[in-house]
């Protein structure tokens, strides 16, 4: 079973070389990395299910001499929804891209970035954690440059200069650690890392530059244009996953490695921080002109109500409270990932069809376009919290947790972040619902537009219904 932590970092990372080699069978080397490397991601989140945490030392060598691989729940989980993404949005892009030289621009990076991310998720110290920081954000830069547009190669050079100012932040603190305590193992530092004059500046550092790279509020201003100007399937991982994996870390750091040293105030600023995203975000999205920058600012403010569970967490003393808060944020986190991929192909969809995705002249998309207009709704009904979706057990557990720890604050804040949700949905839907008439408009679904419609009914059903398993395994893979 441990070999499978070595797969699902080779597989993709073999899959890359082999495109760069045979551009002509690209797609296909792609295709199939893709399906192997979601098979490895689904029989590991069986086997942490079944079996508990997981771990590999690559060479033999112990931790903090060598390269140490874990899994538990949580990181199973990610990986998971990594691969169902990454792969609908692989399928997506292979009708996407139609001319050669792209697609051997594209294929390499694409996996690439998958080889980054699933090593992220699987570190086991801090300086793996920073390698694999730099790789996933230098792909994702070269990715988001693909858009061939002046704007494309502004905003992806603005996103390289953010990303590299949060790597160095984040070294940073790992040299603090490193030169107080003599390791980088993560699970070694959480049982001797003590709040004090080492801890404190170095994770401040490090969480400063992971939200450099999360794009909370206000340090969010690189992530519009970039999200924006991709190419449709790089705009949905960017949003889904990539911003997705700093916050893992950032909820690695404060809720385990560092969690002693982590003062109520400090995680009140980062709720503080989340509120404003939330607000910002939403507004911003409401007043959107684009469907893609639309989408962009709502990924600002749902990023932001993942900040708001840290003050309930510090303030829940351990218990079956505060797992359902925990339990709530990933599922919240979760749901999100897939219903904005899904958003983002479906907006590319329209872009590609239309050639515009200007809001205001969506009349008559309903009718052209029925599937791709259906996965919006869908991916909409996600990112307000409507039932059954795992957005709505998600605000749900954030709502319990604000009234058990007397913080109802945050519960306006959820509130009228939901009601501007709705808002800037509906605003699309009404425009798509306009009064153009398009007669005998076929209805069967074409092969890109299913990728988008899958990921928004996982989004907006299936991880509602799959609540209570996803929280056994966590649990258990703790």
């Amino acid at each position: 079973m441990t070999e499978l932590l070595i797969g699902l970092v080779a597989t993709p990372l073999t899959g890359a070389l082999v495109t760069m080699l045979l551009p002509r069978f690209a797609t296909s080397v792609a295709i199939a990395a893709g399906v192997l490397t979601t098979v490895a991601a689904g029989t590991l989140l069986y086997g942490v299910g079944t079996r508990g945490a997981l771990g590999y030392d690559i060479g033999g060598w112990t931790a903090g001499l060598g390269i140490a691989l874990r899994a538990d729940g949580l990181s199973a989980l990610l990986l998971m929804m990594n691969a169902l993404v990454m792969l609908a949005a692989s399928v997506y892009a292979s009708a996407y891209f139609s001319k050669t030289a792209e697609r051997a621009r594209f294929w390499p990076l694409w996996l690439l970035l998958w080889t980054a991310l699933n090593a992220l998720l699987l570190s086991g110290d801090l300086f793996n954690l920073y390698v694999t920081l730099e790789l996933l954000g230098l792909s994702a830069v070269a990715l988001a440059s693909l858009g061939n547009k002046t704007a494309a190669v502004q905003a992806a050079l603005r996103y390289l200069l953010v990303g590299l100012l949060g790597s160095m932040l984040f070294l940073a603190g790992v040299s603090l650690i490193y030169a107080g305590y003599g390791t980088l193992d993560m699970a070694s530092l959480a049982h001797v890392a003590q709040a004090g004059p080492i801890v404190w500046p170095a994770l401040a550092l490090m969480t400063v530059g992971l939200l450099l790279k999360t794009a909370l509020f206000p340090l969010h201003f690189w992530l519009p244009p970039a999200h924006a100007s991709a190419p449709a399937p790089v705009s949905a991982v960017l949003s889904a996953l990539v911003v997705k994996a700093s916050f893992y870390l950032v909820l690695r750091l404060w809720l385990d490695v560092f969690a002693e040293a982590v003062t109520p105030a400090a995680a009140s600023l980062l709720g503080v921080l989340g509120a404003g995203a939330v607000l910002w975000g939403s507004w911003r999205a409401l007043r959107a002109e684009r469907l893609k920058l639309l989408a962009a600012y709502s990924t600002v403010a749902q990023l932001g109500y993942l900040f708001l569970f840290f003050p309930l967490l510090q303030a829940l003393p351990p218990g079956s409270a505060r797992d359902l808060a925990v339990g709530g944020l990933i599922i919240l986190a979760l749901t999100h990932g897939f219903a904005k991929a899904g958003l983002f192909l479906a907006i590319g969809i329209i872009q590609q069809r239309s050639g515009h995705d200007t809001i205001r002249e969506l009349d008559g998309t309903a009718q052209r376009l029925p599937a791709t207009t259906f996965a919006i709704a869908l991916g909409g009904v996600a990112l307000i919290g409507l039932p059954p979706s795992g957005t709505f057990l998600g605000k749900w557990h954030l709502l319990v947790a604000a009234f058990t720890t007397g913080q109802w604050w945050w519960v306006v804040v959820a509130v009228i972040g939901s009601l501007l949700a709705a808002a800037y949905i509906f605003r699309v839907l009404g425009h798509a619902f306009g009064h153009r008439a398009y007669p005998n408009q076929p209805v069967a679904i074409a092969r890109e537009e299913w990728p988008a419609l899958l990921l928004g009914v996982t989004a907006a059903v299936l991880m509602g219904l799959a609540g209570a398993p996803l929280w056994r395994l966590l649990e258990g893979g703790a």
